[in-house]
């Protein structure tokens, strides 16, 4: 029996009223990813943080565990970026 492989624990970094932001967060829910959601307005450190990974700082951004970053992305892309590393779920 062949299972999929484990999905590292992602990380979502969002700004308030950013469009993008709510349709990534609205995306993974439809498919049930879990995700840990850093307000970089709010949270300094998460900010820093992700400025560090990516050397920019548009939201949304997607850490995923140790391996992969997804900064500035639309839906479209998300959707690649997961299919690319074997993580894509369907919509549920």
């Amino acid at each position: 029996m062949s299972s999929s492989p484990a999905i590292p624990p992602f990380v979502l970094y969002v700004k308030p009223g950013c469009p993008w932001c709510d349709d990534a967060i609205a995306w993974l829910d439809e498919r049930g990813y879990s995700y840990d959601e850093v307000d970089v307005y709010s949270d300094q450190a998460g900010y820093a943080e992700m400025q560090r990974l990516t050397r920019q700082g548009k939201c949304p951004t997607l850490k995923v565990g140790d391996e992969a970053v997804l900064p500035d992305f639309d839906t479209g892309q998300l959707e690649k970026f997961l299919a690319k590393h074997g993580w894509l779920k369907q919509a549920a």
